[in-house]
Parts: C-alpha cells; structure tokens; sequence
C-alpha cells in the first residue's frame, strides 16, 4: 500500500509505544518516532524510551540521533521523518508515526515555514530597541509591519515579537507571508489517524503519578546528575527543558527539595497531556481508543488492518 501512513497519537503516558510494539508484530509497519525527547542519547528513563533489547528487536527511526548538547527543531524533524517514510515506502512497508510531540505531526500534517536562521547581531539590535523603547513599542511596530501577525502574538510575548521582527529585517518579506507559503510534507500522502487516551481524565493523572514514581525508582534522578555533571549542558538547552528533566535539574541546582520537584514534574506532565488532549480534539478524522479498556489494543488493531485491506 504505497503513499500511506499512520499517525498514532495520544498524551504522554497512554501506552502507544506499547501498542505500537504490538501493531508492528502484526501488520506490516515501521515505527517512526514523533518524540522531541526520544531523538536525545542518554535521556532514557525519563521519556520512557523502549529498551535497547526492544529496539534490537524492532527497529523505531529518529531515536538517539542527537546529543541533549544539540538542538533538534521541528524543521529538522520533517526533513528527517520525509527520509526515512521514504525509506520505509521503498521496502513496501507502512511507516507508523508514534509519539506525542505535536508540533511534529503538525508540521508534517500542516506544513512548517522556510523561515531564516536565527541572527546574533539582529537579535541583538532588536533587544537593545527593547531596552531603549519597551516592548509595546516593538509590538507597534509589527502590527504596522504584519498586522496578520501582531494579531497573533500577544503584546507580552517578547520572544515572538523578536522572532517576527528579525525574520522581516533578515528577509524583507513578513512572517505571515512566509507562513502562508508553507507545504505540508504529508500532502500528498493518505494518513490514518488513531488516538489512543484514557476516557477520564482522573485515569490519566494516575498513571500519570505512578509512572513518574516508577522512574525516580529506576534512577532518572541519577539519569539527570549525569547530564548536570557534564558541564557542557544548562537548563536552557531544549533537552533539559523536557518534562521531569527541568524539574529534577531545579532540585540539583539546589533550588527545590526533591520532593518538591517530584510534585512538580508529576503537575508538569498532566499539564503537558493537557495540551496534548487539547491539539488531539481538534484533529477531526482521528478515531479514538480508550487507552484504559482491555479490549482497546485489540480494536484498534482490527480498525487499522481493515483500512490497510480497505486500500490495497
């Protein structure tokens, strides 16, 4: 079945690597992993990356390709995930996208911008008319710039507002109007969309504190010592501000009792499957699985191998 793909999504928490691993041992798939956290070598016990027994056994693409020192971003995601699909294709499989970054799949559902690199020097001048004149004023004068934009990007919101100004001055062209020309990499694909999640949200919150308590227990506070002994790492690097490794990092910067930070990496992961939720309901072709139910894994498997027949 050439030109397909599957998307299987849901909060963080909600067993799709599990599931995953099941569809692979029955159909003819290929994980791909839609992780920002997943793609770091080192940073295993805190994204609950499968074992290096279960990735000998089954192959998942795009996990531990970078160092946490490196940064991976949306657009180096669609560049690599557009290979590797095509790699899958060309063995006459179906490559099974699974992960819970959604800025991911949005990129490769909805297309991401072209948009320049970032610029020291006009950062820089940008920050230093932030100084002399505060930001409303740059806020003013992007919305005489890019009105599309200024309406988006809240007059509080200084980091957007440096971004839409620098890519103006760097390009000419506006933010929006770069925006606008975006191409979905996933355009001409068919993709099936599932989303695996538990009914209820007090389930998810459960699960949610015992999976975080089974980490600690594994040594992700060791896991996390490691990388703040390196020397070479910050909390400002995007990798060590993934969920449970900010807060953990807090506590080794001497600024929270642990226990604190284990209640705030819990509150931090429901709130990250919040937002999750809250992308997924707008995704309206997704079918839905109650993660919790004991039939789930079973049914879903039935509803993608009857789409797999239904296109062959």
């Amino acid at each position: 079945m050439p030109r397909t793909v599957v998307l299987l999504m849901g909060p963080t928490g909600a067993g799709k690597t599990d599931l995953a691993l099941r569809l692979v041992d029955r159909l003819p798939l290929e994980i791909v992993s839609v992780d920002s956290a997943l793609v770091y070598r080192g940073m295993d016990i805190g994204t609950a990356k499968p074992s290096a027994a279960v990735r000998a056994r089954v192959v998942h693409h795009l996990v531990d390709i970078r160092d946490p020192a490196e940064r991976y971003s949306a657009g180096d995601f669609v560049r690599d995930a557009e290979r590797v699909i095509g790699e899958i294709w060309s063995r006459g499989r179906i490559p099974l996208l699974v992960g819970g970054t959604m800025l991911y799949f949005h990129a490769l559902t909805e297309g991401i911008a072209e948009l320049p690199e970032g610029d020291p020097d006009v950062r820089a001048a940008i920050d230093a008319q932030a100084a002399r004149e505060g930001w409303a004023a740059l806020h003013a004068e992007l919305r005489r710039i890019d009105p599309a934009a200024a309406t988006r990007i809240h007059a509080n919101d200084p980091q957007r507002i440096q971004r839409a100004l620098e890519v103006f001055r760097l390009t000419g062209t506006t933010i929006s109007a770069l925006q606008s020309r975006r191409r979905p990499a996933l355009a001409d694909v068919r993709y099936l969309e599932f989303v695996i999640a538990p009914a209820r949200r007090g389930e998810l919150h459960a699960a949610l504190a015992t999976r975080f308590a089974a980490m600690m227990r594994a040594g992700f506070l060791e896991e996390v010592r490691d990388f703040y002994q390196r020397g070479d790492l910050t909390r400002e690097h995007p990798s060590m501000r993934a969920v449970g490794y900010r807060q953990l990092w807090q506590h080794l910067a001497g600024l929270w009792p642990l226990d604190v930070a284990v209640e705030a990496g819990i509150a931090a992961s429901r709130q990250l499957a919040k937002r999750q939720l809250t992308w997924l309901r707008r995704r309206v072709a997704a079918r839905w699985f109650d993660a919790v139910r004991a039939d789930a894994a079973r049914a879903l498997e039935a509803a993608l191998a009857d789409e797999i027949a239904a296109r062959e």
